[in-house]
């Protein structure tokens, strides 16, 4: 089999059953719409509302921005494989999405984290919460994010702009992911893989330390209220962005981390269309349906 730099892929992930294709292509056009929708219908709400310009609503904004992008780096091309039954894409246009995906896949992560701290300073520090999360401080917070998702996406584009490939191969999935394309190359990417689960791994891993530790001290700030109508207060402030964070991550732990003895392609797929289209789908509405102040918004 030829080997070249600037191999033409096919993406293979969906169904082999091409009658399901019509039924598969009404769902995930119903649910991109839908996201589309609850996002755009957030963000507009959060602008066009004086009260909802504090930190908080800042980040949830950013969130709902970038959720509107990921299911845009994905869902398009996955519509067009099943309305043209034709999986190709070209070398440039995979990486491209890779680069995409990498960067809101990515600062998702770590705008969890960042809305984490922020629940930490307004339930531990309330006296001082104006002080520590200041307008300046949270564009900071959502800036250097987006500097990190772009670096390390990149790094990971660019590692992989330097392999050669098989010619004419099929990706198990409906986008170009990272894994399946290393398992494509021609070159040795022992290396390659050791840095890239390195540079993954202590971002992945750094965020949800930050997430487990500012709940931590969170639920032993709570617990130590007296009342219980207090406790309930201050918890259903976070409970919209637990709920984002535990549906997020266990998405993603149920695609990527599990024995590779049980791993089955079509399980793989199911994961990934959980974290790359319904999850973002689900968030606004998750944060719209459980928020009173986002309810009057948007009546």
């Amino acid at each position: 089999m030829n080997c070249t730099q600037a191999p033409g892929f096919t993406l293979l992930g969906l169904s082999s059953d091409t009658e399901k294709w019509q039924l598969f292509l009404c769902i995930f056009l119903a649910l991109y719409l839908l996201g589309l929708l609850g996002n755009l219908l957030l963000l507009l709400a959060i602008g066009a509302d004086v009260h909802l310009h504090t930190p908080m609503y800042f980040f949830l904004s950013q969130l709902s921005l970038v959720d509107l992008c990921f299911i845009t780096t994905t869902a398009p091309k996955m519509l067009e494989t099943l309305w043209t039954r034709d999986g190709s894409i070209s070398f440039s246009g995979c990486l491209t999405q890779l680069y995409f995906f990498g960067v809101f896949a990515d600062m998702d992560n770590l705008l969890l984290a960042v809305m984490a701290i922020d629940r930490y300073a307004a339930i531990c520090h309330p006296l001082l919460y104006p002080l520590l999360m200041t307008p300046c401080r949270c564009e900071v917070l959502v800036s250097g994010s987006w500097g990190v998702a772009h670096c390390v996406s990149l790094t990971q584009t660019l590692m992989l702009s330097q392999l050669i490939f098989h010619t004419n191969q099929g990706i198990p999935q409906f986008f170009c992911e990272l894994g399946p394309l290393l398992t494509l190359s021609c070159s040795d990417t022992h290396l390659n893989e050791v840095l890239l689960t390195a540079l993954v791994g202590v971002l992945g891993i750094s965020a949800v330390l930050c997430i487990v530790s500012s709940y931590g001290y969170i639920f032993y700030a709570v617990a130590r209220v007296p009342s219980a109508q207090g406790k309930r207060k201050a918890l259903a402030t976070c409970s919209s962005h637990l709920s984002v964070v535990l549906l997020f991550y266990s998405t993603i732990f149920a695609a990527y981390l599990k024995p590779s003895s049980s791993s089955s392609s079509s399980g793989e797929v199911v994961a990934a269309v959980m974290y790359t289209l319904v999850t973002p789908t689900l968030n606004p509405f998750i944060y719209s349906l459980r928020n009173k102040d986002v309810k009057s918004s948007l009546r």
